[in-house]
């Protein structure tokens, strides 16, 4: 059971309706649209019908980062961290929503491993400036 099994509202027909390609088409529809909050609730039965693609995943806590929803990014991102922990936007994000819920002691050590998994050391241009802030 995946971070998001009980979230899944099986009332919400829209949202998932249709193949896992074509929700994952919609999510990212509604991603770049910035509507973050929709964009997660097609996502959390797509991921918990394929936990075990990344991509999916990320786009979910990118979703709950974006709409304020720290708790569950934060739950998500350990998810991902617990069986990928080389994933450095996943650590990164991590780090970034435990800050944004002011947990920076707890938020460094992502960071850090980010940073040396992204090959973002002192004196190289950074990698996360393209990341939410």
């Amino acid at each position: 059971m995946t971070a998001t099994t009980a979230r899944t509202n099986p009332n919400d027909v829209y949202y998932s309706h249709g193949t896992a390609a074509e929700r994952w088409a919609r999510a990212r529809l509604f991603f770049d649209a910035k509507e973050y909050d929709k964009a997660a609730r097609v996502l959390t039965g797509l991921v918990d019908e394929v936990p075990e693609q990344l991509s999916p995943c990320l786009l979910l806590a990118r979703s709950y980062y974006h709409s304020a929803q720290l708790g569950k990014a934060e739950t998500e991102l350990r998810s991902i961290v617990e069986r990928s922990p080389v994933e450095y936007y996943a650590q990164l994000m991590l780090g970034r929503t435990l800050e944004r819920q002011g947990r920076g002691s707890e938020a460094a050590p992502h960071l850090r491993l980010a940073a040396a998994l992204s090959g973002d050391f002192p004196g190289r241009p950074a990698v996360s400036a393209d990341l939410p802030g």
